[in-house]
């Protein structure tokens, strides 16, 4: 049975403090994986390549410092 967000989020506000936070090490793990397959599918279809290039090419152009 799929769940509405608000009924997820009524949940999560109901939790005590150690299940919270073990709610938040999962949700980050999670999302951090979302993140990074969405990356990747980015980076494979090439929509990074213009941003790639234009870095590139200010690093190039002296405009980049370091960090």
């Amino acid at each position: 049975m799929a769940r509405k967000a608000e009924d997820i989020e009524k949940a999560v506000a109901g939790l005590p403090p150690n299940e919270l936070k073990k709610f938040r090490a999962w949700y980050e793990k999670f999302d951090s994986e979302l993140w990074d397959k969405q990356i990747e599918a980015n980076i494979k279809a090439g929509k990074l390549d213009t941003l790639a290039e234009k870095a590139i090419a200010d690093h190039e152009a002296g405009k980049s410092t370091k960090l």
